[in-house]
């Protein structure tokens, strides 16, 4: 039997291996080696349908069986993602049905052009939540998507809650999960995931941008240092909630959270291939203290760190353009729109 890093991990310790915007073979190899969930996020289509030649004729082929039967891109988009996480679903649902409402969830997270209005969230979310029992709907943790989560949290619809980046946000969230759960009587399996990579890449930008004075062994502590603050709050409160570690930039975003009951989502090629090829040894971190200079230093001179690691230090009305956040949405919206584009296209020559 194979003893491989993923396994090894799985064996010592309670983290578990999630798999990322994974191709239709990426999602097999991350099953053999013990991946116990799936992320998906918006920019989902276009990576298929652009970005990896092994599914574009596949992924081609199945925007051409939509088109005849919808009236606008949108709509193209939106059944071309459900169909392709639907694919995935299955793979997952034995895992979900051998242990239920603990592993096998799949992420899927709608369109990002209209994320600011509750409405629209909510209703995307109760259509993608009919793929399949194992789907878990990914909301964004901003204003609109605080007030949508608490009618999803009512109907009892899993919850990923993602574009976390600073500590507030997830004290919000798990608060608002509490009051909500409390009254309706509904408690859904509730993930919040911290996008520790994404916040590492902003600050890297910040710093070249406004030419910040700061030693490079302490800027690579940053995301990590919050996901390990905000572990330690979710243990310590109690809060019903379980830890998703994503965005992953570089090896370090999977072995440093390692040790945790926690989920890390992390891509096929360029990380989880990486670690299987290094197979270096399974090491318990994610309890390791941050030395307080290099908090000190980040506080001191990156104020977006700052914002992301003091409780208080962002209200609910600045997560919508808190610049991390505003980065990955970006993110989102730029792959959303090319295949918004070429569904367009097909739909006017249909």
């Amino acid at each position: 039997m194979s003893n491989s890093y993923f396994k090894r991990v799985k064996q010592l310790t309670p983290t578990k291996f999630w798999i990322n915007n994974p191709t239709r073979a990426e999602v097999e190899l991350a099953l053999a080696e013990g991946a116990l969930g799936c992320t998906c996020n918006p920019s989902y289509c276009g990576k298929m349908l652009f970005d990896r030649p092994e599914e574009k004729e596949y992924v081609s082929k199945l925007l051409d069986e939509i088109i005849p039967g919808v009236d606008t891109a949108s709509k193209a988009e939106e059944e071309l993602q459900r169909r392709l996480i639907s694919t995935i679903s299955e793979k997952f649902m034995p895992l979900f049905m051998h242990d239920p409402g603990m592993n096998g969830f799949v992420s899927i997270q709608g369109d990002p052009i209209y994320e600011d209005d509750p409405a629209v969230i909510i209703q995307e979310a109760r259509k993608n939540r009919q793929i399949g029992e194992n789907i878990c709907c990914k909301i964004p943790t901003t204003k609109s998507g605080l007030i949508a989560m608490q009618t999803l949290i009512a109907e009892d619809i899993p919850i990923n809650a993602t574009e976390v980046f600073a500590i507030q946000q997830a004290i919000d969230l798990c608060e608002l999960y509490q009051k909500v759960s409390q009254s309706s009587g509904k408690h859904p399996k509730f993930f919040i995931s911290h996008i520790t990579g994404i916040y590492d890449d902003y600050l890297y930008e910040i710093v070249k941008r406004d030419g910040i004075d700061i030693s490079p062994d302490i800027l690579w502590q940053a995301g990590l240092s919050i996901a390990r603050k905000l572990y330690k709050i979710f243990v310590e409160r109690g809060y019903p909630v379980t830890f998703v570690g994503g965005g992953a930039r570089g090896l370090h975003h999977f072995t440093e959270m390692v040790g945790g009951d926690v989920c890390i989502t992390i891509n096929w090629r360029g990380t989880a291939d990486h670690l299987l090829e290094s197979d270096i040894p399974v090491v318990e971190r994610l309890f390791n203290p941050v030395p307080d200079y290099v908090i000190e230093e980040l506080m001191e001179k990156i104020p977006d760190f700052r914002r992301g690691y003091e409780e208080g230090a962002i209200s609910v009305d600045e997560y919508e353009t808190f610049g991390p956040v505003m980065k990955f949405r970006n993110s989102f919206i730029k792959d959303w729109n090319r295949v918004l584009e070429e569904a367009a296209e097909r739909l006017e020559s249909n």
